[in-house]
C-alpha cells in the first residue's frame, strides 16, 4: 500500500453500542472495495476486525482494530471499536486518535447507553462526528421520529442529511451551513438557497468544527449505502491536517499546543499496543508531524531511550502491509520496539515533546487473585504485565496489609477476558476471592496501666517497669510523650518504650488489625542498675500497650469512601434506596445536564465491593461512579462483633 499524502487521509473511529453493526459494516466496505471476496460474519468468526481467538469465541469485539480502505483517491483508516462498556477504553483511545467519529445507531434499537457514552466522549473532545442510522432487514422505523429522538438527547447540532428531509429540517441544516462562513450567511439571507459547491463547503467547515453533526440513513445489508457512506467520508470528513491542536508538554515541563504538519521533524503518539504470538509487541501510532521512514531512530520522551524504527507496516486486522514510509496524520504500526508503551510519544531528537493522551477511567471492580498452583506467582505477574502492555486500563496491585494481589477492572467481562488470556497465553490458572477490607482498631476511652517485665534465670536478668496513660488522639496515629520526674526511668530508655508501643500497634487486641489514633504518656516506672536494658523496657511497653488498649474501650474502624455517582433521573429513587441499604450518607446532588444527576455520598468500603455490578444492573448500565478513600469511621457494634469473630477464627 502506498504512502498517502496527509490531505488524502481520513481517520474514522467507528463507534456505537454493542451489536449495532460496526464490524458487519466494515465487512461490507471491504467487500465493496474489493479487499475481500466474501462478506465475513461474526457468527462464522471470519471477520477481518474480530480476529482474536477470544473475540471469535465470545462473538463480540474486545480490542480496537485498524481497517484501512483505499477508496477512489483517498485512504480511509477505519478504527473499529468494541461497543461493550467494559472495553470502552478502547473506544476512547480510538476517538482520540481519529480525526472524526462515525457513530452508528441501530434503527431497530435507537439511542442506547453505548450510543450515549460514545457521544459524550466525542462532545468532550469536540470531535467531528457523523451519525449513521443503520437499518437491518427486520427493522421497521420512522426516520424522522428517530432523528427527533437523537436531537432530543444530543441537541439541535445533529441534523438529517439523508433524503427525503422534512422542509423544516432542511431549513435548519441550511441555517447551520450559513453560520459557518460570512459569505454563505450573506448568500443565504439574499437568496435563501446555496449552489452545490457552497453547500458542500459549508458542510465541510461545519463538520470539521463539530458545529454540524449530519445524520445519514443507510441500509447496507441490502447493498444500499456502503459506497454512499464512503463517498460522504471522502467528501466531508476532515483530513488529519484539520485536527484540533495537540496538547503537549515540552522538555522544560511547560504546556503548549502543536498543529499537525507535513514538514519538519517526526513526532508520533502511540495509542495502542498489540502482543502478537509470532512477531511480539506491535506499537500502533498516529504520526502527528513529519514523515516517518523505516530506518529512522526516534527518542521515547518518557523513557529517554532511543528506538530504531526497523520496519513500518499498515495493519488491516491481523494482516500486516509493509510500507517504507508514512506521512503526518497516518496510522502506522511498528513491531518490536523495546522501550515503548501505550501513551508514549516518539520524537526526532531535535523536537522533544510529550503529547498528553487520554487517561482510561479508573477501575472500579477489584478482585483478589492468586495462581491455582503454588510457585506460579512470578509467572502470573509476568503474564499480567504483558497483558497490561495491550490494555493499560486495568491495574494490578499488591496489598501489603491484606497480603492479596488485587486485579482492578472496568467490570466482570473485562476481568473474565484477562483471566482467560492469562490461562491461554501464559498457562496460568487463577483463582479469585473477595477483596479483604483493611480495618483498623482504636480506643474511645482512657486507661492508666503498668507494664512490668522481670526475668531472672541465672546470669544477667531483665527488668523494665513502665506506667503509661492511654487516651484517644484526634490527629496522630501515635501521640507519644513522657512526663517522667525524679529519675524514675533513665531518659535513654524512653526511645525503647516508644518503639515497643509502635511495634505493638501493628496488631490490635480485637482482631489483629493495626491500631491508630492513640495518645500514650509515659509518666512513671522503675529500673534496675544491672538488669535493665532497652529490650526489657521495650517488652514492658508492649505489655502495657496490650493491657491499656483493652481497658480503654477498643473499637473497630472501617474505611469510608467518597462516591460521585452519575445517574439518569429515572433511576434516582432506586440508587438512593440502594445507598441507604449500604449504610451510606447522602451529601448532595447536582444536575449535570440531559436528565443526568450527580449524587455525592459517603459509604463504607465493605458495602461497595459489588457496587460496580449492582449499579450497572440498577441503571441498565447508564450509571457510572468514581470513588476515593476519605477516612476511617467506627464500625457499628453488631457488625464489628461478626468481623472480629471471623478475623480471630481465620
Amino acid at each position: 500500500m502506498q504512502a498517502y499524502p496527509s490531505e488524502k487521509i481520513r481517520n474514522v473511529a467507528l463507534i456505537g453500542h454493542g451489536g449495532c453493526g460496526k464490524t458487519s459494516l466494515m465487512e461490507l466496505a471491504l467487500f465493496e472495495t474489493g479487499v475481500t471476496n466474501r462478506v465475513g460474519t461474526i457468527e462464522d468468526g471470519n471477520t477481518v476486525s474480530d480476529y482474536d481467538k477470544m473475540e471469535i469465541e465470545k462473538g463480540h469485539s474486545i480490542n480496537m482494530s485498524i481497517i484501512p480502505i483505499e477508496y477512489k483517491d483517498v485512504k480511509i483508516n477505519f478504527i473499529d471499536t468494541p461497543g461493550l462498556l467494559d472495553f470502552s477504553h478502547e473506544m476512547y483511545s480510538a476517538i482520540e486518535a481519529a480525526d472524526m467519529a462515525l457513530l452508528i445507531v441501530d434503527a431497530g434499537s435507537g439511542v442506547q447507553v453505548g450510543t450515549e457514552k460514545a457521544w459524550d466522549f466525542c462532545k468532550t473532545l469536540k470531535k467531528p462526528t457523523f451519525i449513521m442510522i443503520k437499518r437491518k432487514d427486520k427493522d421497521t422505523y420512522d426516520f424522522n421520529e428517530l432523528v427527533s429522538s437523537i436531537q432530543e438527547r444530543f441537541g439541535a447540532v445533529c441534523v438529517p442529511a439523508s433524503y427525503p428531509i422534512k422542509p423544516e429540517m432542511l431549513e435548519a441544516l441550511n441555517e447551520m451551513i450559513a453560520e459557518t462562513d460570512e459569505e454563505l450567511m450573506n448568500k443565504y439571507f439574499d437568496e435563501g438557497v446555496f449552489e452545490d459547491w457552497e453547500f458542500n463547503k459549508g458542510l465541510r467547515n461545519g463538520v470539521a468544527a463539530a458545529d454540524i453533526v449530519p445524520i445519514f440513513a443507510f441500509d447496507p445489508e441490502n447493498g444500499q449505502g456502503v459506497s454512499a457512506m464512503l463517498d460522504i467520508i471522502r467528501k466531508f470528513a476532515p483530513s488529519p491536517l484539520r485536527h484540533t491542536p495537540y496538547l503537549y508538554v515540552d522538555a522544560s515541563g511547560g504546556e503548549d499546543y502543536a498543529l499537525p504538519e507535513t514538514d519538519g521533524p517526526v513526532t508520533a503518539l502511540v495509542f495502542k499496543t498489540l502482543s502478537d504470538p509470532f512477531v511480539g509487541k506491535i506499537s500502533i501510532m498516529k504520526i502527528i508531524t513529519g514523515t516517518l521512514k523505516a530506518g529512522m531512530e526516534l527518542v521515547n520522551t518518557r523513557s529517554g531511550k532511543a528506538e530504531k524504527i526497523n520496519k513500518l507496516v499498515f495493519l488491516r486486522g491481523r494482516t500486516q502491509i509493509d510500507t517504507p514510509e508514512a506521512n503526518a496524520g497516518d496510522i502506522v504500526a511498528v513491531p518490536k520496539l523495546a522501550y515503548t508503551e501505550t501513551g508514549d510519544t516518539l520524537c526526532d531528537k531535535s523536537k522533544s515533546r510529550t503529547y498528553v493522551s487520554f487517561n482510561s477511567p479508573a477501575p472500579t471492580l477489584f478482585t483478589a487473585i492468586a495462581p491455582a498452583k503454588k510457585g506460579e506467582e512470578e509467572k502470573m505477574g509476568t503474564g499480567l504485565a504483558r497483558l497490561r502492555e495491550e490494555d493499560p486500563s486495568f491495574v494490578v496491585r499488591h496489598d501489603t496489609e491484606t497480603k492479596q494481589t488485587l486485579l482492578g477492572t472496568q467490570g466482570e467481562m473485562q476481568r473474565g477476558v484477562i483471566l482467560s488470556k492469562l490461562k491461554e497465553r501464559f498457562g496460568v490458572d487463577v483463582v479469585t476471592s473477595p477483596r479483604k477490607i483493611a480495618y483498623r482498631e482504636t480506643i474511645k476511652g482512657h486507661s492508666d496501666v503498668q507494664g512490668k517485665h522481670k526475668k531472672q534465670s541465672g546470669g544477667a536478668g531483665q527488668y523494665g517497669d513502665v506506667h503509661i496513660r492511654f487516651s484517644p488522639s484526634q490527629d496522630k496515629v501515635l501521640d507519644f510523650s513522657e512526663q517522667l520526674f525524679g529519675g524514675s526511668i533513665p531518659k535513654n530508655y524512653v526511645p525503647a518504650v516508644e518503639k515497643g508501643i509502635i511495634e505493638s500497634m501493628e496488631k490490635g487486641p480485637l482482631a489483629g488489625y493495626p491500631v491508630v489514633n492513640i495518645k500514650a504518656v509515659l509518666y512513671d516506672g522503675s529500673y534496675h542498675d544491672v538488669d535493665s536494658n532497652e529490650m526489657a523496657f521495650k517488652i514492658a511497653a508492649s505489655l502495657a500497650f496490650k493491657k491499656g488498649i483493652t481497658e480503654a474501650n477498643p473499637v473497630l474502624l472501617e474505611p469510608i469512601m467518597r462516591l460521585e455517582i452519575s445517574i439518569p433521573d429515572e433511576y434516582m429513587g432506586d440508587v438512593m434506596g440502594d445507598m441507604n441499604r449500604r449504610r451510606a450518607r447522602i451529601l448532595g446532588m447536582e444536575p449535570v445536564g440531559h436528565g443526568v444527576q450527580k449524587l455525592m455520598a459517603e459509604a463504607p468500603m465493605a458495602e461497595l465491593l459489588d457496587y460496580p455490578i449492582a449499579l450497572k444492573a440498577m441503571t441498565q448500565a447508564k450509571g457510572s461512579f468514581t470513588q476515593e478513600f476519605l477516612r476511617y469511621d467506627e464500625v457499628p457494634h453488631h457488625l464489628a462483633t461478626k468481623i472480629i469473630a471471623e478475623a480471630n477464627a481465620e
